[in-house]
């Protein structure tokens, strides 16, 4: 791993952080383990288990720590995310988007065995068939959940008629077990304004109550019910209809969620612990001056970073390329030096995440350790 012969020598030298080659994926452990701690005791308070998405960190480090302040396990997007977490000691595992093909299927029972907690999300008679037909060939028993579709059309069944007929065709098959229900509304976790936020969850979760009611009635009542995140975890709490949370960025906070109002009342609960460090390498302009984190450095389908600290106050980001950024001051204001150091936030963590290979773990401004992204290009 590059980032251990870079900077393994600087791991407990004070004031190390400055030492790091740029651009660096920061992570502040304090401000972490504060937002870990957080969301444990809001959880344990509205009586709902944890279950956090590792999509956002794909580190088995984070994972660890999530799990030893109460979180029953992690969920992963993709198997290979999962394959990398389990290698790594990770149980408790759920899978949250659909394992389909033959190549995928053969792993996802190889992973069940060596890991009876596993548990997977499905959403098409085809493919519980395939899961049940193999995992009755290898002797291996496993966990499914119907993923019911909020309205996003990205997977899950449709309506709840639907949902009903798959639970029972998992409940009937000899090598799977019905587990519940997973329901998430991912477009409506970014609405900034917490009483329209409310709204369109409060809206979505009535279909979700309806399915709920037509398994109890069907004789399958769901021992899971989960889905929600860190957008709408307080109006999940309220509603109590979830019994575990899939909160994932409120380890983070990203620029996205930054921009939200995750409580009703007072200020966010989670603070900004990771970052991006960044260096100014090009100062011959009296209005901005080049930066060595460019598109390669930020997932950018949310927009350009926050500039965190480094640069005057008022100063933007610009992306001048894949390897370049620009800093510009306001009018008048003169712009950082050669070799000052920038620093930014994710504008969205999990896929800027995916674009580095280790976490710079620091305390203040020491670098503590170094953490490999586990799962970092796991997508298949």
């Amino acid at each position: 791993m590059q980032a251990l012969t870079l900077h393994e020598h600087l791991i407990g030298r004070q004031g190390s952080r400055q030492s790091l080659n740029t651009p660096a994926l920061v992570l502040d452990i304090e401000a972490l383990d504060r937002n870990i701690a957080a969301m444990a005791a809001f959880a344990a308070a509205h009586g709902l288990k944890l279950r956090p998405h590792a999509k956002t960190h794909k580190s088995v480090d984070i994972a660890r720590r999530q799990i030893e302040a109460g979180a029953l396990g992690v969920c992963c997007a993709k198997l290979g995310e999962a394959e990398a977490l389990a290698e790594g000691g990770i149980e408790g595992i759920l899978i949250t988007s659909p394992v389909v093909g033959e190549p995928a299927v053969e792993r996802l029972i190889v992973l069940a065995d060596k890991n009876p907690s596993l548990m997977h999300s499905c959403d098409h008679p085809d493919a519980v068939a395939a899961i049940g037909a193999a995992a009755k060939a290898a002797g291996v028993k496993l966990t499914l959940l119907v993923d019911l579709d909020p309205g996003l059309h990205r997977t899950g069944v449709a309506d709840t008629e639907t949902c009903v007929a798959l639970a029972r065709q998992i409940d009937a098959h000899p090598a799977l077990s019905f587990g519940g229900v997973q329901f998430y509304c991912g477009a409506e976790q970014h609405i900034e304004a917490y009483a329209d936020r409310r709204e369109a969850i409060v809206a979505k979760t009535a279909k979700l109550t309806e399915a709920i009611e037509a398994l109890k009635a069907a004789g399958l009542p769901p021992g899971i019910i989960t889905g929600g995140g860190t957008g709408s975890h307080a109006i999940d709490a309220e509603l109590g209809v979830f019994t575990e949370l899939q909160v994932g960025s409120y380890i983070f906070m990203d620029r996205q969620y930054g921009d939200c109002a995750l409580r009703e009342d007072g200020p966010n609960p989670f603070e900004t612990s990771l970052m991006v460090d960044a260096r100014v390498i090009s100062a011959n302009h009296p209005m901005l001056v080049t930066i060595d984190a460019g598109l390669k450095a930020f997932a950018t389908e949310a927009g350009p970073p926050p500039i965190l600290a480094g640069a005057p106050e008022g100063s933007a980001y610009r992306f001048m390329g894949d390897e370049q950024g620009a800093i510009v001051p306001p009018k008048g204001v003169a712009p950082p030096r050669l070799g000052e150091r920038i620093t930014l936030g994710a504008p969205h963590c999990d896929p800027t995440v995916n674009l580095y290979e280790a976490y710079h773990v620091v305390r203040n401004d020491t670098l503590e350790a170094i953490w490999p992204v586990t799962a970092r290009g796991r997508s298949a």
